[in-house]
């Protein structure tokens, strides 16, 4: 089914076929020129449907269709419209645009380049098999947050334990703490051949990702005699000034 005609605000020279207009763009203060077919080229997208129909868009001061959203990306946005041209930096910042205006095939194609392949297919599908990490990652900053008051440092203990067989063992190695055992928080077991120092690399990332300074160090429990000692606790340390 063809798309019905969209009607410029500017008066269209006579005979010109709709597609051929040319469309002035401010996306969040971002100016672009391009024309009605090459935002209509994605019939699912929702560029083509802003503009299959008389558009519910602002205008600028000088008439100008208006998009209230970040421009810095949307010039490679239009790149793969117009050639298929695939950008080869800020590729999770063009990913997110990509997603947002649902742009299938560009999304498709990024989700497949080295960049975003490793982080979908390898690092989030680790993820999606480690019990509540999102939950955890969330309880982390929040208790760093509350521990922050007049302090430059905000220390808390990780729990991490890879497989079933340590889970057995949580009882007498939280016992064998000498931290306040109320605010440890537990990371596994998990279902992957990926490694403890995995799981940490990727708590400290999506930490620092957020815009918090972390490193995280192994925390010795003091053994007693004849008593077992556990490797399954490590400190994750918050600086703040």
């Amino acid at each position: 089914m063809s798309l019905p005609d969209y009607k410029s605000p500017e008066k269209q020279s006579a005979g010109a076929h709709p597609n051929c207009a040319v469309v002035q763009l401010n996306v969040g203060g971002h100016l672009f020129s391009t024309s009605l077919s090459t935002l209509r080229k994605h019939p699912d997208s929702l560029l083509a449907e802003l503009f299959s129909r008389q558009p519910a868009l602002r205008s600028d001061a000088q008439g100008r269709h208006f998009i209230d959203r970040d421009g810095s990306h949307f010039g490679s946005i239009l790149d793969f419209l117009r050639s298929d041209w695939l950008p080869t930096d800020n590729i999770p910042q063009v990913h997110k645009e990509a997603v947002y205006y649902n742009i299938k095939p560009l999304i498709k194609a990024l989700e497949e380049t080295p960049q975003l392949f490793g982080e979908l297919v390898g690092r989030q599908q680790f993820l999606a098999r480690v019990p509540h990490y999102k939950e955890n990652i969330e309880v982390l900053i929040r208790i760093a947050r509350a521990e922050a008051i007049a302090a430059r440092h905000s220390t808390i203990i990780i729990c991490v334990l890879r497989t079933e067989e340590d889970l057995g063992f949580y009882d007498n190695a939280i016992n064998s703490l000498e931290a306040n055992k109320e605010s440890v928080v537990t990371f596994g077991p998990w279902k992957a051949v990926t490694s403890v120092k995995d799981l940490l690399d990727c708590v400290e990332t999506d930490i620092r990702s957020q815009g918090y300074r972390v490193s995280v160090q192994p925390h010795v429990v003091e053994r007693s005699f004849l008593s077992r000692s556990y490797d399954f606790f490590h400190k994750l340390t918050f600086t703040w000034w």
